[in-house]
């Protein structure tokens, strides 16, 4: 035995398992009165939202919830969502936000998937989520967040999330994790290349990155960080933000649509310090600025991920007051992994250079291990030469545990040790990265991901389609957007884009419909496949008029 350690001791003076969850007493005894959370005309104070967050353990606890059971919510950027990512994993439950915009049968699916226990609802999604649970065909019980309880709609078994944290019994005791590696939340993936897959994150992975957060972000650089949230938290948990903020103490301000006029009044009204969004949040802002509107004294760090921004926009932006901050991550690993993190001498290069600088991915986070471009066959590091492309790999604290119930597809996604995240990149001589492709074809519009294969499928179901293939396009607004190619039977040759739109918008979520749809041949290889990014350039050049 080494002499470092004959003797030492390891116990709980000295070891505890790292968790978010030990951020939230801390805060309620330094930060008890400042402003956690403001709603409108509502505020909470740290020591209240602690309180809550408490409550909505013990009533999950005392409706039932087990270790690692599943507790699915269904809810705006509200409080009761901005609580749930403390009180879920308290009662020992896992938490698991559903997108608000997906369709009834995917929602189906994932609470059958995930076995959810329960479902918290936001009042205006109540149909949508009684049918999803009976397709579902599970016992799940229904709570709803109400915005008027004088007309609440509140059927047998159901009962509304005030009173049901309101009658939580105060002795029951709240849970931490006993192994840092346990289960805090499940992320389902959009479902690119067939049924969404469910990621799930630890405790460990998710109390870094919310350090790892404060970091880039620069919460810990302003006396009192002011977060609008811009973001739908049911994004990776709102990137850990949640977490984030609550190490150091700073405002939640709440916003349930994302609405140019409203940002632009909330920031002045509240002093908003920080937001983060899509490319397509920053195009609204800039078409949407309004005559009295004057640049803060101070600039306001906007954390962008996505299609990397026009630059257009970007000009446009840093006009407003606000620092684009581009970052880069994946559900699978604890949402951001790298940071394009901006150097004192990019102030000396024209223009269009600094910006083009700062739409690279960037560069590995403090708490995000280890990155690499590699060759997705060898794993061989490419050269770093700003022209080799390379499929980009992680290693370290952030990566997911795996996908529920597919240990397939976990094993694939961790081949030798490394987490293979899909997307194709060129690595800079220093070292920054900057994603030119997909190995598989992920269409990232406005920050959500649409499976190529599930479009085409859609538009396939119309009697009048024969061939369709569907690839990303670029969009000023939403960074890209899906555009289809649809070959027609010869006996539905009258059938016009306004019939395959409409009859899409019947089948898809609103942001998976094809926004450009092209009447022509679809050319397959001498072995039946789609080049894409033949297809890609294609329709981009018939798209310009060339």
């Amino acid at each position: 035995m080494s002499k470092f350690e004959q003797g030492m001791y390891q116990g709980a003076a000295n070891y505890q398992a790292l968790t978010p969850l030990s951020l939230l007493e801390r805060a309620r005894d330094v930060y008890a009165d400042q402003i956690a959370v403001i709603d409108g005309e509502r505020r909470f104070t740290w020591k209240q939202y602690t309180e809550r967050c408490f409550q909505l353990a013990r009533a999950l606890i005392h409706a039932g919830v087990k270790k690692e059971d599943t507790v699915s919510f269904f809810v705006t950027n509200r409080p009761a969502m901005l609580e749930a990512q403390f009180g879920v994993p308290l009662s020992g439950g896992v938490i698991n936000t559903l997108n608000i915009r997906l369709d009834v049968n995917t929602v189906a699916y994932i609470l059958q998937h995930s076995e959810s226990k329960i479902i918290v609802v936001e009042d205006q999604f109540i149909e949508l989520i009684r049918e999803a649970v009976k397709l579902s065909e599970r016992e799940i019980q229904i709570i709803q967040v109400l915005d008027d309880a004088a007309k609440a709609d509140l059927r047998a078994a159901e009962i509304d999330y005030e009173t049901f944290i309101a009658q939580a019994p105060e002795l029951i005791e709240v849970h931490f994790p006993e192994n840092e590696m346990n289960a805090i939340a499940l992320s389902y993936t959009s479902g690119t290349t067939g049924k969404p897959k469910g990621v799930i994150y630890h405790h460990r992975g998710a109390y870094l990155n919310a350090l790892g957060t404060v970091i880039y972000t620069g919460f810990n650089q302003v006396a009192r960080p002011v977060y609008l949230w811009t973001l739908p938290v049911f994004h990776c948990n709102g990137w850990c933000h949640v977490w984030a903020l609550t190490a150091v103490g700073g405002t939640h301000v709440c916003l349930r649509k994302v609405v140019a006029e409203d940002i632009y009044t909330l920031i002045q009204e509240h002093g908003v310090t920080h937001f983060s969004g899509a490319p397509a949040v920053l195009a609204t802002l800039a078409e949407n600025k309004p005559e009295h509107w004057q640049q803060p004294d101070r600039e306001i760090t906007v954390c962008c991920a996505g299609a990397p921004p026009p630059f257009s926009v970007l000009k446009q932006t840093e006009k407003l007051g606000f620092k684009v901050l581009h970052v880069y991550g994946m559900t699978e690993q604890h949402s951001v992994n790298t940071v394009c993190e901006h150097q004192p001498d990019w102030k000396t290069l024209s223009e269009d250079e600094r910006l083009h600088k700062m739409c690279r991915q960037g560069v590995i986070t403090t708490v995000g291990g280890r990155l690499k471009v590699a060759d997705h066959q060898t794993g061989e590091p490419v050269p770093k030469d700003g022209m080799t492309m390379g499929e980009i790999m992680f290693q370290g604290n952030l990566g997911m545990k795996g996908y529920l119930k597919n240990p397939e597809a976990t094993t694939e996604a961790f081949a030798s040790d490394w987490y293979h995240s899909g997307d194709l990149a060129v690595w800079h001589a220093d070292g920054y990265i900057e994603i030119k492709d997909r190995l598989k074809d992920i269409i990232i519009s406005g920050g959500e991901n649409i499976s190529s294969i599930e479009v085409e499928e859609a538009l396939l179901t119309h009697p009048a389609v024969h061939e369709v293939a569907v690839v990303a396009v670029p969009d000023e607004k939403w960074g890209e957007v899906p555009c289809a190619i649809v070959q027609l039977h010869p006996e539905y040759i009258q059938t016009t884009r306004e019939e395959l739109f409409a009859h899409s918008k019947k089948i898809l979520a609103g942001y998976k419909t094809p926004k450009h749809i092209f009447f022509e041949d679809v050319e397959r290889t001498s072995t039946g496949k789609l080049q894409k990014f033949k297809l890609r350039q294609h329709v981009i050049e018939l798209l310009s008029g060339n």
